[in-house]
């Protein structure tokens, strides 16, 4: 019935009624859209699934289900399909699911076909901008990558500690193997052993098949752990067992499986600091701390700005198939005068924003961070020093208490001058232009 009704849309159609011969035709056929039943003689739709996302990632895959089987859907488009139909479903509701779905796919190969050039080799200079720091970076990669040292990328979120890591594999020996990542909060403790080292068939209740964890994936290649800091006590030691042993005991195994991996590591904290308080044990911190790199906020690197609204403009347009022309001069410094509390992630959804909501020119008024509000930063003179109560940084602790001495000495100032802002520029031996940003960044009213 599927069949037929795809054929009147004008598709061709491979049926099949077995999961084995399934994915040997994802293999040999390369189809744009696969409708897989949840329920099958042999695998059944979970695994095959499974399966197809690691022979063909980027292939939308639409599961059928019945209508009481609806949780199920649910975990499967987690696991990465597309959408689901639930039986007994509407023939136009499948032509429109279909459609969808090979506009998103269509999209999806052309972003990588954009982007495959800047990836390739790890071209960090195109993916991260021209600044001496993006210099100094790609000095410290083509270093480090030519060993198997273990290594620890500092960054604030944001900033790109992931393409270091990417860029250091792609660049070793290992760039065959896998490039593993793993975010280290985004794993639940109780869950931690069996995604890290792996499970046999019926190690427990949900273990219905054998299952290599990270570390196994990651074999030959290079394992990435995103926010260590974020690994329990208990956790960290039995990473370092593996480190040390070079081996893993899946749960459920009589026997290690031997392993040999490059660890890549990324923190936002100093993990000197956080190990010399006990939050980090000291044994996995030395063996950890064999080659640093520390990553440089946006605010610090901003030679880098303005090429990287120019890529994301680019990307966007081709995203969302449009011709947006630009920057005006007054978006290009906006976008300079900001801090970018969150990075080149912060940034990118910016121009992503700004791209859809014109088919012009970006101009300041297609930017949100105008409207951040800084009163957080409002201090008085006796409290320029006080200690905040989060846990934050010493730089991060000066930057906040700077903003707050600026917003306090431009308000005093422009109230003097009564508004006028040329004047208080004068007063304040700065130029005009900058005092027009300042008091934009900084949310005060000159009346």
């Amino acid at each position: 019935m599927l069949s037929n009704l795809m054929k009147r849309e004008g598709f061709s159609t491979i049926t099949i009624n077995d999961g084995k011969p399934a994915l040997r035709a994802v293999r040999s056929r390369s189809p744009d859209v696969l409708l897989l039943d949840m329920r099958m003689p042999g695998m059944d739709g979970m695994e095959v699934l499974s399966r197809v996302k690691e022979i063909a990632p980027d292939l939308p895959v639409i599961i059928i289900t019945a209508y009481g089987e609806i949780q199920g859907a649910v975990e499967a488009i987690k696991s990465g399909a597309h959408d689901y139909l639930a039986k007994p479903f509407d023939n136009n509701e499948v032509v429109r699911v279909v459609h969808r779905a090979l506009s998103e796919g269509e999209l999806k190969r052309k972003l990588k076909n954009l982007t495959s050039h800047l990836t390739k080799d790890g071209h960090l200079r195109e993916l991260m901008g021209p600044s001496d720091a993006v210099s100094q970076l790609i000095s410290m990669v083509n270093r480090v990558a030519q060993s198997d040292f273990t290594v620890v990328i500092q960054g604030e979120t944001g900033s790109g500690k992931e393409l270091i890591a990417q860029a250091i594999h792609n660049a070793s020996s290992r760039s065959k193997g896998l490039f593993v990542p793993v975010d280290c909060g985004a794993i639940p403790e109780t869950l931690l052993e069996s995604e890290f080292f792996g499970h046999e068939k019926g190690a427990f209740t949900d273990a219905f098949r054998q299952r290599p964890g990270k570390i196994a994936q990651a074999n030959k290649g290079s394992l990435f752990l995103d926010e260590i800091t974020n690994l329990h006590l208990a956790s960290q030691a039995k990473l370092l067992r593996v480190l040390q042993e070079k081996n893993v005991y899946p749960v459920g195994a009589s026997k290690p499986v031997k392993v040999d991996v490059r660890l890549l590591t990324a923190t936002n904290q100093d993990l000197f600091s956080l190990t010399e308080s006990g939050g980090f044990r000291n044994d996995l911190f030395f063996r950890l701390n064999e080659f640093t790199i520390k990553v440089p906020p946006l605010r610090e690197r901003k030679e880098d700005i303005l090429y990287l609204a120019k890529r994301f403009l680019d990307i966007t347009n081709a995203e969302l198939n449009k011709n947006v022309k630009g920057f005006s001069e007054s978006a290009l410094e906006a976008l300079l005068s900001f801090d970018w509390p969150g990075n080149v992630r912060e940034f990118r959804s910016t121009i992503r924003r700004a791209v859809l909501l014109t088919d012009d020119v970006i101009t300041e008024n297609h930017f949100d961070i105008n409207n951040r509000k800084f009163e957080q930063y409002h201090v008085t003179p006796t409290d320029i020093y006080g200690i905040p109560s989060e846990n934050l940084s010493l730089k991060e602790i000066v930057r906040r208490k700077t903003i707050a001495v600026q917003r306090e000495v431009l308000t005093k100032v422009l109230k003097q001058t009564g508004g006028n802002k040329a004047k208080a520029a004068r007063l304040l031996k700065i130029d005009y232009k900058t005092m027009h940003t300042k008091v934009k960044q900084l949310g005060i009213n000159p009346k």
